[in-house]
């Protein structure tokens, strides 16, 4: 039989293998943080003159207004001081909280950081929730009080203010995370073994910087699971290939259609599994369908700009479009950045008499940037003066730039909750498309960069008719064809009551507004099979992005068939389909999804 002391001796082997492995881990992670290059203190938080704002404004609440500095002083305190003597009393009657703090917490929306029971019904991890949820609240509390700001600057400190909150969240270490803790006791430390190897793996990945990955990069492969759907690449030139997808039908809509997808990051977002896939879907519908699949670029793009994107981008892609399928006009669609890009593309056409898009499509897209959302946090000079030093230095503004700007912005679902999984409970990163392809980013050429944060995003050039493209100043207002602009719910890259203002600028007597549930890009790849998110459509004229709300009709399910309808009337006649390669000069130069989407700069 037996004794406890035999039966404990395996446990204690694997305890003993486990610190021996971290022992190892641990050398190689200070090796891998040596790889760290020189700091660009400028990209990596606001500049010292927004803190003097936010600091100066606080010593002036103090000088003007003591008694509500006092008041809420008092009030943190006293709360803080009741709940450590109800914790006290609870814990020796053998409750973990108070009824009232348990009360506050079923008021409050559910918050997936502690989602944990322990949270809740153990004395310790619910003391640490309550103080967290005090200490969140006075901070919240103090910075809307502060009267002495701008408008602005008071929105940035109240987004700092949050970022530096949620950091601080219990669940974000380990001593004070109970899934963490139960794991490491239940694997004998071998949860804390795998997420030093995760942690470890991500900053050798970096050169030395910690970037959390999102998604097991064993999971896809571009063009064999994801981004499978038939073509050819039929033209490339240094900025582009140019995808045509093989029909699916017998005969097409006459006029074809061109996506210009963000060169952010890659286009194969609108082409992942079969099942959602908006290339597919509207190549089933019969379309003949272009796709521009971007280059990603590396110092030689340096001085690459705007006009580029332009003159060798859209204006090439369109003409190649119309060459290949033998037509006059065809129908274009633009995807945030790249759908503001259209719309200086077709400014400029309209200047230069050019009439070759029918119609257009705007998914997600800024061409207003009076209110540029929350995005709009990291547009003051503190971070585009440092953006411009940083492409002047290296001639492209690194893909990991964007990457960690677009994450910050739900950092608790893009930063901490993946660390937490990966580093603290040892998990392998899931195998989620739309996170592999959210992790595939590309850099943005230097000069580009800089033109687009200065002249529209900071300078809203655009809707004031100042920005200039192939020397020419072009006005929303001269843009004619009809429109059909698609805005995302609760998108927080492109607000959709800012693209909303910017689709009324458009001289376009046919527009159709469509506001979708959801993000930048659930609200978009939401395909009608899911029925998962709905939209909002209002027939009527457009006013403000209120009264098209408070009036709008809901339609349950995706907005892809009613965009489809709208399309297709404004697609012509049914024709024989088109095969790619089949145009003289236009030969097959790789299949689908071609050469640009898996080139790596740095390789």
């Amino acid at each position: 039989m037996a004794t406890d002391e035999t039966a404990a001796a395996p446990a204690s082997e694997n305890l003993r293998r486990n610190m021996e492995r971290i022992e190892t881990l641990t050398q190689r992670l200070v090796s891998s943080l040596a790889l760290t290059g020189p700091v660009n203190p400028a990209l990596n938080a606001p500049g010292p003159e927004f803190f003097a704002k936010a600091a100066t404004a606080y010593m002036t609440e103090m000088m003007t207004n003591p008694a509500r500095i006092v008041e809420q002083q008092v009030e943190y305190w006293g709360k803080t001081f009741a709940h450590y003597l109800e914790a006290q009393q609870h814990l020796a009657q053998g409750r973990a909280a108070s009824p009232a703090a348990q009360e506050d917490a079923a008021e409050r929306p559910r918050d997936r950081r502690f989602a944990n029971p322990l949270w809740d019904n153990h004395p310790y991890f619910a003391y640490l929730k309550q103080q967290y949820l005090l200490n969140a609240e006075a901070v919240n509390k103090a910075v809307a009080s502060l009267d002495h700001l701008e408008p602005r600057d008071r929105w940035r400190v109240e987004y700092f203010a949050r970022q530096i909150v949620d950091m601080m969240s219990p669940a974000n270490f380990f001593a004070t995370n109970p899934d963490a803790l139960e794991r490491a006791v239940e694997t004998d430390g071998e949860s804390l073994v795998r997420g030093l190897e995760n942690l470890v793996h991500d900053i050798e990945s970096h050169g030395g910087e910690l970037q959390v990955t999102l998604s097991d990069p064993e999971a896809f492969r571009i063009g064999g699971n994801i981004g499978t759907t038939a073509g050819s690449v039929v033209f490339r030139n240094r900025l582009f290939e140019l995808i045509q997808y093989a029909p699916t039908t017998e005969r097409v809509h006459r006029t074809p259609l061109l996506i210009f997808p963000p060169w952010i990051n890659k286009f194969y977002i609108l082409d992942l599994k079969p099942e959602n896939s908006l290339v597919k879907w509207i190549v089933d519908q019969g379309f003949t369908l272009f796709v521009v699949s971007w280059v990603n670029p590396d110092e030689n793009y340096a001085d690459t700009g705007m006009d580029d994107y332009v003159s060798e981008g859209y204006l090439a892609a369109i003409a190649a479009v119309k060459a290949i399928t033998g037509e006059k006009k065809i129908n274009a669609v633009g995807y945030c950045i790249a759908g503001t890009t259209l719309s200086l593309t077709l400014g400029y056409m309209a200047r230069t008499k050019d009439r070759s898009v029918k119609a257009a499509t705007l998914f997600t897209t800024l061409t207003d940037f009076s209110d540029q959302g929350e995005v709009g946090v990291f547009l003051d000079d503190d971070f585009v003066d440092g953006i411009e030093r940083e492409c002047a230095r290296t001639g492209v503004l690194h893909k990991k730039y964007m990457s960690r700007t677009f994450s910050f912005l739900r950092a608790n679902d893009l930063i901490y909750a993946p660390a937490i999984r990966s580093y603290m409970l040892g998990e392998r990163p899931p195998a989620f498309d739309l996170l592999y392809w959210n992790g595939d980013g590309t850099n943005l050429p230097g000069r580009m960069a800089v033109e687009y944060l200065r002249g529209l995003c900071q300078r809203d050039e655009l809707a004031k008719g100042e920005f200039k493209v192939l020397g020419k100043k072009v006005r929303l207002g001269d843009i004619t064809q009809p429109l059909f602009a698609v805005a995302c719910e609760t998108d927080h890259i492109a607000a959709w009551r800012s693209s909303y203002n910017g689709v009324q600028r458009f001289g376009s007597e046919d527009k159709t507004f469509v506001l979708s549930q959801s993000g930048h890009i659930a609200g978009i790849v939401n395909p009608p099979t899911k029925r998962k998110y709905g939209h909002y459509t209002n027939p009527g004229p457009m006013t403000t992005p209120e009264e098209f709300r408070h009036n709008a009709n809901f339609g349950a399910g995706s907005w892809w068939p009613h965009w489809g309808e709208w399309l297709a009337k404004h697609s012509g006649p049914m024709v024989a389909a088109r095969l790619p390669g089949t145009v003289e000069g236009f030969p097959v130069l790789a299949p689908a999804p071609g050469t640009y989407v898996t080139a790596d700069p740095e390789a």
